[in-house]
């Protein structure tokens, strides 16, 4: 589903509660859930730069407590003449996979969900906080502690561990995902629908690992990853993001996002 990382499972010591350390930080996932919020983009499609701003502002207007906002830009608006650089094909089959689980046979750009419903009144600021009170309100189902610190040269060292609650379902098909975003990308589009404009992007998805499953009987379970930084990309501007999912459903049990780690590292 997502571009593959190195994997490792090892044991990770106990990590402190929301805080910086030094060279790095840290963050545990609250008792109730957070919003996932996943915007389907394209720099090739002219109705997307409103909802690239909206997503952008939304870490500033309710903070990581209450979401974790994150913008997935697809490709199959590339062949109108621009190839969006920050693309990945998988991220439209997970956009398609999403629509599907939620009862829609058609994929829009943009495109949002928010806990697997697809949001088509997004721009409404009072149906989207109603849907963030929904998901905010329950209790949290999965348990996540995420580090994030400088590496070896251009790289950094993530760290997010799973944990579930007792009373989990034993037959559930439950996955931990890691996910390395960016801020302040700008692009000047010069062919297609958006020829001639300057697009800014904020929460822009670089790389997810490959799904980790977990089980309640197997207790806590580590990913930890090495990440070579991109020649473009700017460490201080990055951020980590974790969630659990459902792999039936799509439905996010929690999630957690920390950045601004990397700012005096590189």
């Amino acid at each position: 589903m997502f571009r593959r990382l190195s994997l490792i499972l090892p044991l990770l010591l106990s990590l402190p509660g929301h805080g910086a350390s030094a060279g790095g930080c840290e963050r545990r996932s609250p008792p109730h859930t957070v919003a996932l919020v996943e915007l389907y983009t394209s720099e090739g499609c002219s109705s997307c730069p409103p909802a690239d701003r909206w997503l952008g502002g939304l870490a500033g207007r309710f903070g990581p407590e209450r979401l974790v906002p994150l913008s997935l830009h697809v490709d199959y608006w590339d062949h109108l003449g621009w190839r969006d650089p920050y693309a990945q094909p998988r991220f439209g089959e997970r956009q398609r996979r999403l629509a599907g689980l939620s009862g829609s046979r058609t994929v829009y750009t943009p495109g949002v969900f928010a806990g697997l419903r697809e949001l088509r009144a997004w721009h409404d600021r009072a149906a989207f906080g109603r849907r963030l009170e929904e998901i905010n309100r329950q209790p949290a189902r999965a348990h996540i502690a995420l580090a994030m610190r400088p590496g070896a040269g251009r790289s950094l060292e993530a760290e997010a561990r799973f944990s579930l609650p007792a009373g989990t379902p034993a037959g559930a098909e439950l996955q931990g995902v890691l996910v390395l975003f960016e801020d302040g990308r700008v692009s000047r589009v010069r062919a297609g629908e958006n020829r001639g404009a300057t697009l800014a992007h904020d929460r822009v998805v670089r790389t997810c690992s490959p799904p980790l499953p977990l089980k309640a009987e197997a207790g806590t379970r580590t990913l930890r990853q090495a990440i070579a930084l991109g020649e473009d990309w700017d460490a201080a501007k990055l951020g980590l993001a974790a969630f659990v999912e459902d792999a039936r459903t799509g439905e996010v049990l929690q999630a957690v996002s920390l950045q601004g780690c990397l700012a005096a590292a590189h």
